[in-house]
């Protein structure tokens, strides 16, 4: 069962990680109601969800349930019986280090990938999936260019390299085929725990506060851009985002304009 739904979430190029969870909660929906994918009614899907709010799933696990019998009832049944409204997702502001929290969490990392690691997620704003999937033949240092291939939404982009960083890229790569992976795990790709693992260790040794994760560092880069004055639609291109208004959230968490505000206890 649900077979169909597997094959056209893989035609739709859908990532892992969406097809993993779309087929989790279609399974455990059909397990709920103990009926064919046919016989489903709208109001099993109203119970199921309103059942799982009642146990106090976050609103953005019910966002995510929601979106995935969508998907199969009525993207691929065509059955139009998930329509009922469910919580609103708070927006949460994404967490931000500042310049001198990057240069901490860059100088503690004591080994050299690592270290050479979090210098490139912060100087490109590549996401987790991204970073490990690179491969040397991706990078075009005559350019000062990297390309993502089949990112997000299956699209190629271009990301921007370091001039600070070419020499040392060049020496890490020096001898090794294009086709391998830029950093390789002990199976040839890096596994996402080992990054998000060597990002933890390391900002925790920094004395960072913040929770620090790998895309902590992907808000950063696009935030101090921000801050710089680049045209938000030139960071909106970097981060491979399809809508304006994802990159624009970062218009709200930059603090380089407000810090200049005087305040008016100062005038007193």
């Amino acid at each position: 069962m649900l077979e169909d739904l597997e094959t056209e979430l893989k035609l739709r190029a859908f990532s892992p990680q969406t097809v993993k969870a779309y087929l989790f909660w279609n399974h455990k929906f059909l397990d709920f109601n103990k009926k064919n994918p046919q016989e489903v009614t709208e109001d099993d899907v109203k119970k199921y969800i309103g059942e799982k709010i009642s146990e106090e799933f976050a609103p953005k696990s019910i966002v995510l349930i929601k979106a995935a019998l969508k998907f199969y009832y009525d993207g691929i049944l065509k059955k139009n019986i998930v329509n009922l409204e469910t919580p609103k997702v708070a927006r949460k502001l994404p967490t931000v280090l500042t310049r001198d929290e990057v240069r901490r969490l860059i100088d503690s990392a004591e080994n050299k990938k690592h270290k050479m690691m979090i210098k490139l997620l912060y100087s490109s704003g590549l996401r987790l999936n991204e970073l490990i999937s690179l491969k040397i033949g991706d990078l075009e240092f005559n350019e000062n260019i990297g390309w993502v291939r089949s990112g997000k939404g299956g699209k190629d982009r271009i990301f921007i390299l370091s001039s600070k960083m070419i020499d040392e890229l060049k020496k890490f790569t020096n001898g090794r085929p294009s086709d391998g992976f830029l950093f390789q795990g002990r199976n040839g790709k890096l596994s996402s725990r080992a990054v998000q693992k060597v990002i933890s260790n390391v900002s925790k040794k920094a004395g960072i506060q913040k929770s620090v994760h790998v895309h902590t560092l992907r808000h950063s880069f696009a935030t101090h851009l921000l801050e710089s004055g680049e045209d938000i639609r030139k960071i909106q291109e970097l981060l491979g985002h399809s809508n304006l208004s994802t990159t624009q959230i970062y218009t709200h968490i930059s603090t380089a304009e407000l810090k200049k505000v005087k305040n008016p206890l100062d005038s007193l």
